[in-house]
């Protein structure tokens, strides 16, 4: 046997208000009650709702390490090997994540990375679609289009309540006063 431990790869995504933060946080408290060593990060851009916690819309927090980078997580990890680390916001972090977490599954860790699929283009969104392709369990989350009330699987970024232009930077961080969840028929972007 390969190894004692078997690690795994699970990401968690879905548009903004969908419930990826709260779905990390749940996992997170569950693998503590089992009196797991649990590692937290998330990346230093989401500063949102407090600096040290991932923080769901609705309130929910667990402690986190806010991080720049993969490296960070790396450092930080020490010896021996937590059971779990979960990243937030993984999709801020960079292509490092994805080799990073294939090694902390392969040396037994479960790895949990949530994060935005699409960007507000509605196009692939940094290291997510390798993420996704090297996970062995993926939960993609919709959810509500705040127009029709359909399964909502884009983020909406509004600029002065209109569509963001297709050429705005990808990343600005906000939350309901930026975005919106919308469906795929109700997602706009201004070329």
């Amino acid at each position: 046997m390969k190894n004692a431990k078997r690690g795994w790869i699970e990401v968690i995504t879905g548009p903004m208000f969908a419930g990826k933060s709260e779905e990390l946080i749940r996992r997170v408290k569950r693998a503590l009650i089992a009196r797991q060593k649990v590692m937290v990060f998330k990346s230093h851009l989401d500063d949102r709702y407090h600096p040290a916690h991932v923080v769901s819309h609705n309130g929910a927090r667990v402690e986190a390490v806010p991080v720049r980078s993969s490296r960070e997580i790396r450092e930080r990890l020490g010896s021996p090997l937590p059971d779990l680390v979960a990243v937030d916001e993984v999709q801020f972090l960079g292509p490092e994540i994805v080799p990073l977490a294939e090694e902390l599954a392969d040396r037994g860790v479960q790895v949990i990375l949530a994060g935005l699929d699409l960007d507000f283009r509605g196009e692939p969104f940094g290291p997510m679609p390798e993420l996704l392709a090297r996970a062995e369990l993926i939960t993609k989350l919709a959810a509500v289009c705040v127009r029709c009330g359909a399964p909502a699987t884009r983020t909406q970024r509004l600029v002065d309540g209109r569509p963001a232009r297709y050429d705005d930077p990808v990343v600005l961080v906000g939350a309901s006063e930026r975005y919106e969840a919308r469906c795929r028929a109700c997602h706009e972007v201004l070329r």
